[in-house]
């Protein structure tokens, strides 16, 4: 007899699982039925803030396989269909039809959870006032762009610094409006330390993109059309057209909680390698919904990324298709961009390091992304961490021009590797003028952390 395999949200980590357990296992072995609540499937969320702006020309560029596409391969998607409870003792899922609200049960031999994260939205007055979007979905991309075509004015506040934040500030800016930036920490980009985040901050003020540091949003105003007309803080009012939340989001687990299923710290569940929830012999879990092992600190932690996403769902699809596959952890890689300015960081920041009772030393370092005598050599910024007893790569970041960002690989492959700052200054990188100066900048760093690591005995 076939098994029937549910799956839980019809984007990376979910349909990633489908397929793999698809080209493992027939139709005649596993029938495969997948839910999704929302009007796409298998689309790039991290792609919404370029399409906003601009970069990508339209919508559909951002999807990498339809419904139609999924069906075609005998997997039975059903759009606009969400789950609303699991009945894991039963093995089965009710799922309501949005569009007529009809409800049914579907059972399962084995279940695969990816619902994803939410946008952070407080519970603010006027928060849910027309002209307030959060950028999750797709939806939510169509939705902000309708929103810019009938906004009145040209003024943009976008609530948050962080990656979506910062994305979100060039798109609008690209599409002609003034935009504010309004952070509750003091620096843009918390996933950097300070002195490296007020790089970032003078580089966007430079755009023309004002920054506002240290100021909680307390409440969002509106006009006597009842659209939004200002964002408020406790230092002052910011007049808004429309504004953008981009204040991070948390994992969307209220089933799994309702169910009984483990969740971390972070509220995200908590799987072993093969990504199975612990505790559970036929349900795994994957994507934004789940928490990770970071292999530098040894602490479980959420990054929600699509490269993650997309990974374990390889993993899940090959266990559930009867192979064998494991998702080890994570150092926590990630880049973005404002313009023409690149940040990236990987590993621990100094506040990481010392919540895990790591002993640490920093190196900061100015270079060059080329030769310096080689035409559109640009300004870089490596700052290194190592810790302080054994040497051992802690964490990177990087700010610079074109060219900086993807140096951040060079540590992550480092950090999975567990090498020792010493170590990499032997690496045996590429070099040539309009690549790398002699010393690529990551290497100079490591050199320098070498010298503190010593000094500091």
């Amino acid at each position: 007899m076939s098994e029937r395999l549910v799956v839980i949200g019809g984007d990376a980590a979910g349909m990633s699982a489908a397929s793999q357990a698809r080209r493992l296992r027939g139709p005649d072995e596993l029938e495969i039925v997948a839910f999704e609540r929302g009007h796409f499937s298998s689309y790039s969320a991290c792609g919404i803030p370029y399409w906003v702006g601009g970069d990508v020309p339209a919508r559909d560029r951002l999807i990498a396989r339809s419904p139609e596409e999924h069906r075609a391969r005998a997997i039975d998607l059903r759009m606009r269909t969400e789950v609303t409870e699991l009945d894991l003792a039963g093995q089965r899922v009710r799922g309501r039809d949005l569009e007529s609200g009809a409800e049914e049960w579907t059972g399962f031999d084995k279940l695969v959870i990816a619902t994803g994260a939410r946008p952070l939205r407080p519970p603010l007055p006027g928060i849910d006032a027309p002209g307030v979007h959060g950028v999750q979905t797709l939806d939510d991309g169509q939705a902000l762009l309708e929103s810019l075509d009938r906004a009145r004015g040209r003024r943009a506040v976008v609530v948050g610094a962080g990656y979506i934040g910062v994305e979100m500030a060039e798109a609008l800016l690209g599409r002609g409006f003034e935009v504010t930036v309004v952070n509750r920490g003091e620096q843009p980009m918390a996933t950097l330390d300070p002195d490296m985040g007020r790089l970032v901050h003078a580089a966007m003020d430079g755009l023309g993109i004002t920054t506002v540091g240290s100021a909680a949003v307390t409440k969002v105003l509106t006009g006597d059309d009842g659209r939004v007309r200002a964002v408020a803080t406790e230092r002052g009012e910011h007049p808004a057209d429309v504004v953008v939340l981009g204040m991070g989001v948390v994992p969307e687990t209220s089933l799994a909680r309702a169910a009984g299923l483990p969740l971390g710290a972070h509220g995200g569940l908590l799987t072993d390698l093969s990504m199975r929830v612990r505790g559970q012999e036929n349900v795994w879990a994957g994507g934004d919904c789940v928490e990770v092992l970071d292999l530098v600190s040894g602490r479980e932690r959420y990054v929600p990324l699509g490269t993650h996403a997309n990974k374990h769902g390889q993993v899940i699809g090959s266990n559930v298709g009867g192979g064998y596959a494991t998702f080890p952890g994570v150092v926590g890689t990630a880049v973005s961009k404002v313009c023409d300015l690149e940040i990236a960081r990987t590993g621990l920041r100094e506040k990481d390091a010392r919540a895990v009772g790591l002993r640490y030393v920093t190196v900061t370092v100015e270079s060059t992304s080329r030769a310096g005598y080689y035409p559109g050599a640009a300004p870089m910024t490596v700052k290194m961490l190592a810790e302080r007893r054994t040497g051992r790569l802690l964490g990177v970041q990087i700010v610079g021009r074109e060219g900086a960002a993807k140096r951040v690989d060079i540590a992550a492959v480092a950090l999975t590797a567990g090498m020792t700052v010493e170590a990499m200054t032997a690496l045996d990188l590429g070099y040539a003028p309009p690549f790398s100066p002699v010393w690529d900048p990551v290497l100079v760093a490591a050199r320098k952390a070498v010298l503190a690591v010593r000094a500091a005995g």
